[in-house]
């Protein structure tokens, strides 16, 4: 099933695990290979470290980590989705980043309380593609709650 992409129902598929998940593409920057991470000292538990990107040092946050998964070694596969949120950028370490698609607003429904074990918060909702299911993140969510923006507030 083919969709055509329209700009405010346009999102960035990925996968964590076996599960597919998406972002809508207005927070996208761009989608990098993992490369030079440096660890930061004392940094929250799924906090890889920061890393250079476009000529800024962004923080890096694993996914799986921030979810409560099992973290994984990075491959060939894993990717860096860079995300903007106001004026604060995060790259957000994904299994594997897929494909551009658009989502009619009659295809996505109001996300279940502890899906997978996953927080409601971190979810804006569920996506019914037919053949999958499409777990919509919140990305203002996954930053905060013990995350960047609690530490930003004990400064």
């Amino acid at each position: 099933m083919f969709y055509i992409i329209d700009e405010e129902n346009s999102y960035v598929v990925f996968k964590i695990g076996e599960t597919f998940y998406d972002i809508k593409s207005k927070y996208i920057q761009q989608i990098e290979m993992v490369e030079n991470i440096t660890l930061v000292p004392n940094a929250t538990p799924y906090v890889d470290g920061v890393t250079l990107s476009r000529g800024k040092v962004i923080p890096v946050i694993n996914l799986r980590a921030r979810m409560g998964l099992e973290r994984i070694p990075y491959d060939i596969k894993t990717r860096m989705i860079v995300i903007k949120i106001e004026d604060k950028e995060v790259g957000l370490i994904v299994d594997s980043a897929r494909e551009y698609i658009s989502i009619p607003p009659d295809k996505i429904q109001e996300s279940f309380e502890n899906i997978f074990g996953i927080s409601e918060k971190f979810l804006e909702g569920i996506a019914n593609l037919g053949d999958r299911l499409i777990l919509i993140l919140n990305p203002k969510e996954i930053l905060k709650e013990g995350g960047l923006e609690d530490e930003k507030e004990k400064k």
